[in-house]
Formats: C-alpha cells, sequence, structure tokens
C-alpha cells in the first residue's frame, strides 16, 4: 500500500509574510516527512486586492499607477525571497521565476491601459498572479529544511470551463492530468506546491475559480488524486458555532458534517468557500479546518455524517452586504410563469440566489442576492419585464439593501420538534422583525431577512437560547 495522501492549503494569512510562510513550510515538511503531501497556497494578504486594484487603474489608462503596484509587489516578494532561503543559487533561481510572473503582469496591465479595456480573461490573468508569485516563495523555504520540493502551477492540472472569474473544474479532465503531473513527483519524494484559484480550460486559458478559490482548489485536487483527507490551514481554530466577532462566546466545533458545513458556506461563514465540499462528497473524503498558528490544536472535522447535536442545531451564521428584491403587484397573479422568468433572468446575469420567499397570494416574488450582484440583476428584470411594467401587470421591482440573512444550522433538526417556534419566540422578545422567512428543503436550516442593525442581537439571542456557548462538548 502506498502512504496515505494529504491535500494541505494555506491561505494568504497562513503566507502573509516571511515568518508565515517559514511556519507554513514547517507544517508542510512534517506532513511529507508522515506520509505523502500536495500543498495548495494562496497569495500573500493582500496581494490579490492590490493586483484588482492595478488592473482597475489600468482600465482607466493610469499605466503608471497600475505599473507601481507592480513594482511595490516586486519589492514585497523580494524583501521576503531574501528573509527565507540562504542558498544563493536558489535564491536566483526563484528571483528569475518571480520576475517573470511580474513582468507579465506588468505587460497585461499596459496593454490594458493603452486599449482602456478590461476583459474578464485579462482580469483573471493579472489577479492570479499573487498564486504564482507565492508557490516559488514556499516551495523554496521547504527546500531549505532539506526537502525537495517543486512549485506546480494549477493551469498544468485543474481543467475548466471558460466562465472567466468562477470556472467549474471538469473532473475527468482534471484527474488525467493531476495523475500524470503530480503523482510521478510524490514518487520520487518531492513535494508539489500548487497555485491555487486558478485552472485552465482544455485549450490552455488561464480561469480562475473565484474569489476564495483556493480552497476549492485543494478539494477538486484531493478528489482528483484520490486523496485520503483534505486540510485547510487558516487563521481560526476551526468552524465556529458563530461569527467570534459578532458572538464572544463562540466555541470550536470538534466535528459537523458536510451538509451542515455547505450550508454554513453558503450562508456567509468564511472558513469555507462556498464549492469547497463538492469535489470531496462523492468520495467521503474528510476535511480538516485547522489554524496554521496555533497547529497543535485539532481543528474542526467534516465528515459525511457529522456528529450529531443533543439540541439539533449546530451554528449560526449571517450574510450581511447582501440586497433583497421584490417582484410585484396584483397583477402578477394572472402572469405566465413570472417566477421561471425572473430566476432565468438571475442566472443569465451569474447572481447566486441566497434565499427565496413567496407571498401565499402570489402577488409578491422577494429573494435575496448578494449586493455586489443587486445592481445587474434588477437591470436585468426591468429588461425582462419591461413590457409588464409599462401595462402595470408588474407593478414594481423593489430594492432593499439594508438587510441581512441570519441562518440557523444543524442536520438533527429535521428530528427535532419546536425549534422554529423557539427561535421565532427568542427573537420576538429581542424586537427583532423578521421580512422574509425560508427553510431548506434538507430542513438541517431555518433562514430569515432582517434589518442590517439586528443582526447581532438576533445572533447573540439565539447562540444563548440553543446553548451553543458549550458547542465544544456537542
Amino acid at each position: 500500500m502506498s502512504a496515505r495522501l494529504q491535500v494541505m492549503k494555506f491561505g494568504g494569512t497562513s503566507v502573509g509574510n516571511a515568518e508565515c510562510i517559514a511556519r507554513t513550510a514547517r507544517i508542510i515538511a512534517k506532513g511529507a516527512q508522515e506520509g505523502r503531501c500536495v500543498a495548495v497556497v494562496s497569495a500573500m494578504s493582500g496581494v490579490t486586492n492590490k493586483l484588482i486594484e492595478a488592473a482597475k487603474l489600468a482600465q482607466t489608462g493610469n499605466a503608471h499607477g497600475a505599473t507601481a503596484i507592480i513594482d511595490a509587489l516586486r519589492i514585497q516578494h523580494e524583501n521576503t525571497l531574501q528573509q527565507l532561503v540562504r542558498n544563493d543559487t536558489e535564491c536566483e533561481r526563484v528571483r528569475q521565476k518571480l520576475e517573470t510572473v511580474l513582468l507579465e503582469g506588468r505587460r497585461f496591465c499596459e496593454g490594458t491601459a493603452l486599449l482602456r479595456e478590461l476583459s474578464p480573461r485579462t482580469m483573471d490573468t493579472i489577479s492570479s498572479l499573487g498564486e504564482r508569485l507565492s508557490a516559488p516563495l514556499v516551495s523554496a523555504t521547504i527546500k531549505e529544511l532539506g526537502l525537495l520540493s517543486e512549485p506546480v502551477e494549477a493551469t498544468e492540472l485543474i481543467v475548466t470551463d471558460g466562465f472567466h472569474g468562477g470556472a467549474e473544474p471538469l473532473m475527468d479532465h482534471t484527474r488525467g492530468k493531476s495523475h500524470a503531473r503530480i503523482l510521478p513527483l510524490l514518487e520520487r519524494g518531492i513535494v508539489p506546491i500548487v497555485t491555487g484559484f486558478l485552472g485552465a480550460t482544455a485549450t490552455g486559458e488561464l480561469t480562475t475559480l473565484g474569489r476564495g478559490g483556493s480552497d476549492y482548489s485543494a478539494t477538486i485536487l484531493g478528489a482528483a488524486l484520490d486523496a485520503d483527507e483534505v486540510i485547510i490551514w487558516t487563521d481560526v481554530d476551526g468552524v465556529l458555532s458563530a461569527d467570534p466577532r459578532l458572538v464572544r462566546e463562540a466555541q470550536v466545533i470538534p466535528e459537523i458534517s458536510y451538509r451542515e458545513a455547505a450550508e454554513l458556506a453558503y450562508f456567509g461563514a468564511k472558513v469555507l468557500h462556498p464549492k469547497t465540499l463538492r469535489p470531496v462528497v462523492e468520495a467521503a473524503i474528510p476535511v480538516w479546518i485547522r489554524n496554521s498558528f496555533a497547529p497543535e490544536k485539532p481543528g474542526t472535522k467534516i465528515t459525511p455524517e457529522g456528529h450529531a447535536s443533543s439540541g439539533g442545531v449546530k451554528a449560526l451564521t449571517a450574510i450581511q452586504e447582501v440586497t433583497l428584491i421584490s417582484v410585484g403587484g396584483p397583477g402578477i397573479v394572472g402572469l405566465p410563469d413570472v417566477v421561471g422568468r425572473t430566476f432565468s433572468t438571475t442566472a443569465e446575469v451569474r447572481a447566486n440566489v441566497l434565499l427565496i420567499s413567496q407571498s401565499s397570494s402570489q402577488n409578491d416574488i422577494c429573494f435575496v442576492v448578494s449586493s455586489a450582484d443587486a445592481q445587474r440583476t434588477v437591470e436585468g428584470l426591468r429588461k425582462e419585464f419591461a413590457q409588464d411594467l409599462a401595462h402595470q401587470k408588474v407593478e414594481h421591482i423593489t430594492v432593499d439593501p439594508h438587510i441581512a440573512i441570519v441562518a440557523v444550522v444543524g442536520q438533527n433538526m429535521r428530528g427535532t420538534p419546536g425549534i422554529a417556534g423557539k427561535t421565532f419566540n427568542a427573537l420576538g422578545k429581542e424586537s427583532v422583525n423578521m421580512i422574509a422567512i425560508a427553510q431548506g428543503s434538507s430542513e438541517s436550516n431555518i433562514s430569515f431577512v432582517i434589518e442590517e442593525k439586528s443582526v447581532v442581537p438576533a445572533l447573540q439571542v439565539l447562540h444563548r437560547v440553543f446553548g451553543l456557548d458549550g458547542a465544544a462538548s456537542n
């Protein structure tokens, strides 16, 4: 039997500076000494934001501002390299690799500034430079520890469709390419350090998996390589019962199911990218969330079944920066396929619908999207229903940006009576006004829309009412 295979992923804070990269390299080295290990790395903290800023400056014609950001990134990565790599030959080899990536970024920024046009394809190329800069640094740092290592661009491994900014993997092709590229390295005792967040189409055109997509990269590779486990190293101790910035009593949950983790990710928990668990579900590969700043802590294990909570509710989460859109009026009752037209329009503009609620009279359909998607969603709906608005068959398409979604999540909620009543009774006592309510068909969450200003009191009272202060023992 071959040794166990771990796929590890390290986020931006885990590779944020030379000290963090050195700590990350030690974690990877320990994993590689215990078995086979593949690591996926994000860009250094804040780098992707700077690259997006450079791209947008270039779009306005400000080539100087864009290239100044690229030059600042050169200094940042050069300083980090000098702190991490003592071997002069290796240092120069990595420096040349970094310079090649930075020159590519400069050329794309200058071309964008010249045309004053920023295509999704160009944005993908510029925004993915950070991962291509961090992977060689991490790999070289592992070599400093006496192990063999090699940076690998995910464009050689992850095959995607052609949707720039949010590509989806083509798993059969990805499996073939990943096996061909990664397994020979592992057989030779080489630790591959893979660029997170990006992939490429079958024709080799670079794509990205969306912001925060390095988690997704790790589970895609975990599934493609038949890994024994995926460990997502981040800057928190695991999956928490609530956002600790909003609920001080939030606790680490030792074990949670795929379904519960997916619900939490979907409803805004920052610890996981919403798509992260999709690739590993079929193979039942466990996923760990652990803290790279406190590697001695066990973290949270995400498994097919999880661990039952006595109270039914496992965790709470909230999404802010969302917008409620309402399509309605008495006239829509007689209109054919209003619901279908509404949601086919949101699909066309690639808006992610987070919650849907319809009045029993069918006079109003309301749904929630990310605030970043709201404007183009409303524009699409006004275009789709232009004739109906003109003839007042649809009376209004309204927008409320001052809202938030709170979700109560737990796989065992379906078998625990009284959770909805307990939830709404507690919120009523806190004078929290509910605007819309939805319960997932899986019955593993109850989600509701409230005023943005009520998020903190709502979370705090529910955390207390459901006894989540003791979540560590659940």
